[in-house]
């Protein structure tokens, strides 16, 4: 193989410097990098970095979510693949792992920590201290997923303990998850071993939280972005932060990747090379990934930028070959067999018919771009029928077993806007049951059973017809490209908001009404559950 070189100023993140230079790289590896006095207009840099990512959520493989991703810079992605493995266990790991090799892209896997995300719900499988300590004892697996049961952690739970210990063990990063904690039960949190947080909700947490040693990692993603109020850490700690965008949908993904992310940040006026340090080199070496950091003798991995203001990415190399350019992905993209767990039977409006002993009722309060949610109540008529009320946006939540035949969990939800038909979902974190919302009944059926024929997918319904797109693969992802899955979303995400959803992303913030390890109220298969208290509540309030 014959040298190559490439000139432009580069963004040397680990000395902290910008300069003129020539990369010369050979098979591979970048053999030196020659400083230069001309005028260079682009930039070079180290690839970019998610720190916390669900592939699942963009609804794509990991070689397609790859091939989208390298074209906005994005060349390594710490991914937790906790979505596939509540439904599949180690068999839904092991199947994004081989399907991630074959992209250029490196995406660090974690061994799950939460699977099920709670005892609260039903999931496909469960993911146990023995089967985490075998996961986390391989080398592809790099560190522990997000601890999402902060409560097992601080009152000690034995079996969570053990999960930790057997990261310790293998001397493996362990990811947290902690939306509010503070004080004492953060203290104790950190101590427990629990390295990065990404679900700071307030500066002054991500303060706390980064004085007890914790890296904070600024999330901007479809469902949740905490970027903006987080920003003023990348000035007080910056090698304390990292960038994620944690669930991705498909058509953001084509618009851009963490340098949407980047732009934001340099264009709030933050110092670029903390910017870009958080975006490359804090999160390589925190988790020790197999990415160049611009370096001689690391591999050629490297990006070309036209500027640091406006960020557009013209060129992405992995391993000296260029992989990506001007927005168009250069390589095949590799699909692999769909694998699946889908069991659920179709339903009945009879099954959705809900009665009130009280003249009050709880309801969830869905709240945009967030994940968390608020808790509401309602009047109504005692002893009589419960039904939806669109013009108060009180709409019917319904979520239905996927793995055995079992009765609906029926609750009710604002903050949806829907006036008439119903949307549903395959994808419910964590456990991926099947979750709908809707102004009707009849809707409500319609979408879930749409769903259950297509043995997963996103579906809206209402009087004009049924639209759905199919996820094959465990019922979260399909086996098509980026573009191809993000306009059929988009059609789909249309059609919610002609049915009167205000929502920036209707579809994933359904996602989310179900995850109970997330305060303050939401809807598990088994019923309405606290996120606060962490126990079942009654509709009646």
């Amino acid at each position: 193989m014959s040298r190559k070189q490439i000139s432009g100023r580069i963004v040397d993140v680990v000395a902290g410097r910008i300069y003129t230079g020539i990369l010369h790289f050979e098979e591979g590896i970048i053999k030196k990098i020659e400083p230069v006095n001309k005028v260079e207009s682009q930039y070079i840099l180290p690839g970019l970095v998610d720190a916390h990512v669900h592939i699942e959520s963009s609804m794509c493989l990991p070689s397609a979510f790859g091939a989208a991703a390298a074209c906005h810079g994005t060349l390594a992605a710490v991914c937790d693949p906790h979505e596939i493995a509540n439904i599949l266990g180690i068999e839904g790991i092991d199947y994004m792992i081989e399907n991630a090799s074959k992209s250029p892209v490196e995406f660090h896997f974690g061994a799950p920590s939460c699977v099920p995300a709670s005892p609260f719900e039903t999931s496909g499988s469960i993911l146990d201290s023995g089967q985490v300590s075998l996961l986390l004892a391989r080398p592809d697996i790099g560190y522990l997923s997000e601890m999402m049961n902060y409560p097992g952690v601080i009152n000690g739970d034995p079996e969570v303990l053990r999960k930790i210990e057997a990261a310790r063990r293998a001397n493996k990063p362990i990811d947290g998850h902690s939306p509010g904690l503070r004080g004492d039960d953060l203290a104790r949190y950190v101590a427990a071993g629990i390295t990065t947080d990404h679900e700071t909700l307030t500066l002054e947490e991500g303060r706390e939280k980064i004085a007890l040693g914790m890296k904070v990692i600024l999330r901007s993603g479809s469902a949740a972005d905490n970027l903006e109020e987080l920003l003023p850490l990348l000035e007080e700690s910056p090698e304390m932060c990292m960038f994620c965008t944690d669930d991705i949908h498909p058509d953001a993904l084509k618009r851009g990747h963490i340098d949407r992310i980047i732009r934001k940040a340099i264009g709030a006026g933050f110092s670029p090379m903390n910017i870009i340090r958080a975006a490359t080199l804090n999160p390589v070496r925190h988790y020790g990934l197999k990415l160049g950091l611009l370096q001689e003798g690391d591999p050629a991995d490297f990006i070309v930028v036209d500027h640091l203001d406006s960020f557009r990415v013209i060129r992405s190399y992995r391993n000296g070959e260029m992989i990506a350019e001007n927005g168009r992905y250069l390589l095949p993209i590799q699909t692999s067999q769909p694998i699946n767990r889908f069991s659920a039977r179709e339903i009945a409006t009879e099954g959705l018919e809900i009665r009130s002993t009280s003249k009050r009722i709880r309801v969830i309060q869905a709240i945009d771009r967030q994940v968390y949610t608020g808790s509401d109540f309602e009047a109504v008529e005692a002893d009589a029928p419960i039904l939806p009320n669109p013009g108060r946006d009180m709409l019917k939540l319904v979520v239905l077993n996927r793995y055995v035949d079992a009765k609906p969990a029926v609750a009710f939800v604002r903050g949806f806007g829907l006036r008439q038909g119903a949307i549903a979902s395959s994808i419910a974190h964590d456990s991926h049951n099947i979750i709908a919302v809707g102004a009707d009944d009849a809707s409500i059926c319609r979408a879930v059973n749409a769903v259950i024929a297509h043995r997963g997918g996103i579906c809206a319904s209402n009087d004009d017809g049924i639209d759905i797109l199919p996820l094959p693969v465990a019922g979260l992802m399909s086996t098509k490209g980026v573009d191809e899955t993000a306009a059929k979303y988009l059609r789909l995400s249309e059609k919610a908001r002609e049915m009167g959803s205000e929502l920036s992303a209707p579809f994933m913030t359904l996602s989310f009404m179900g995850l109970t390890v997330i305060p303050e109220l939401k809807l598990s298969d088994r019923g309405l559950f606290d996120g606060k208290s962490f126990s079942f509540r009654r509709l009646e309030a």
